[in-house]
């Protein structure tokens, strides 16, 4: 039924938000690792220190 609605051409600004909201679910988990990754590089090179 969703793949119905973004066919057809009233589905436009709907597509729109499940793209967006596609892309908010994929940066997510990017973000976190990217942080923990900092954290762990920052507190290894103050170690080092």
């Amino acid at each position: 039924m969703c793949r119905a609605v973004l066919e057809s051409e009233e589905g436009k600004g709907v597509s729109q938000g499940i793209n967006d909201g596609i892309v908010y679910l994929m940066l997510i988990p990017y973000i976190l690792v990217g942080g923990v990754a900092y954290l762990i590089y920052r507190k290894y090179n103050t170690l080092k220190k």
